[in-house]
């Protein structure tokens, strides 16, 4: 991969971010319920770089993700592309804003239409955006699946005629038509063969040298995601708990729920594996429909004291570009 420069501008700026989805109301009907999807979420990316975005299913991050295109609408805070607030723009004002994010899905069989050709697909953003017609724009398809590792003659055919790799790989090329700047990845791989995992993500990131593009990675594969990304978000029921380098968080992770997160990883050695001692996690895990006052990880977490219960942690930087949002991570990694 080329080196990138960490001291670019940020070209997407996550103020504040909260989604929640009403559940209905109470039992006696008095009081809407919400779920807490993702709740006080703030985060940077550089132009050019992958930041990652892991934790447990449920944790919030493909909701972050979806929020941040606005394919679901903002509860509160600020999403800023590119210098512009688009947290507030109108569908209309959106559109030329949609072009330059795009989304790879994480199911390549829910995802694409099965009634549509290859060029149908990849061609619907190039009709919608009135990029090229007629002879150019099949020469324009046939160029991107080139890119994909699919063929000119894979256009005419239907998704039900391709593996799940190929049709991740179509869900790849719908997205690059339109020429983004930004691509959310929201857990790309983790519906695909072990065996064609690491050929998408060898991908991805050869197009990425290519093209210029800026990735926003969801996963829960922890080995995947530190290949792939250079700075990594660990989030925990709608909340970060720690940001900070790829390299760093795996040498050096300072939130508990990280550390048992990270111990969490097979190891294919099995020396190194009755060494690693794994972090085995007690408690209950808070419901996101009533979320406790407090660390949303103190029930669970084995240095919790009675300040973790009241008072929310704030995301602090404990070392340069690492920060951690726990009360007590400096005494826990003293």
């Amino acid at each position: 991969m080329m080196a990138k420069d960490m001291n670019t501008e940020p070209i997407l700026k996550v103020q504040n971010l909260k989604k929640y989805f009403p559940v209905g109301k109470g039992f006696f009907k008095k009081e809407e319920k919400y779920l807490t999807a993702v709740d006080d979420v703030s985060f940077e990316i550089r132009k050019g770089e992958t930041f990652g975005l892991v934790g447990e299913s449920g944790c919030g991050k493909t909701t972050t993700g979806r929020t941040i295109l606005r394919l679901y609408e903002i509860t509160d805070g600020r999403v800023i592309f590119d210098g512009t607030d688009i947290t507030d723009l109108s569908q209309k004002e959106l559109l030329p804003y949609r072009k330059r994010m795009q989304i790879i899905f994480q199911d390549p069989y829910a995802s694409l239409n099965p009634r549509m050709t290859v060029t149908d697909i990849v061609g619907e953003g190039i009709d919608t955006y009135h990029l090229s017609k007629g002879v150019e724009r099949q020469e324009r398809i046939y160029d991107i699946l080139k890119r994909v590792g699919l063929k000119p003659e894979h256009a005419s055919r239907y998704p039900h005629e391709f593996s799940g790799g190929q049709r991740q790989r179509i869900g790849v090329a719908r997205a690059l038509a339109v020429e983004p700047d930004l691509i959310v990845c929201d857990e790309p791989i983790s519906a695909l063969d072990v065996s064609i995992q690491a050929q998408v993500v060898n991908m991805l990131e050869d197009l990425q040298d290519e093209m210029g593009l800026t990735y926003l990675f969801i996963a829960h594969d922890l080995s995947m995601v530190k290949h792939i990304s250079d700075r990594i978000g660990v989030m925990y029921l709608g909340k970060l708990m720690e940001v900070c380098g790829s390299k760093r968080l795996y040498e050096n992770p300072m939130h508990p729920y990280t550390q048992a997160l990270l111990s969490s990883i097979p190891i294919p050695d099995p020396i190194a594996t009755r060494k690693n001692k794994r972090i085995i996690l007690e408690g209950q895990v808070s419901s996101p429909i009533n979320p406790p006052e407090g660390c949303r990880f103190a029930s669970r977490c084995r240095f919790a004291q009675e300040r973790c219960t009241v008072e929310t942690p704030s995301l602090r930087e404990l070392e340069k570009d690492h920060f951690v949002a726990c009360h007590f991570a400096e005494e826990i990694n003293s």
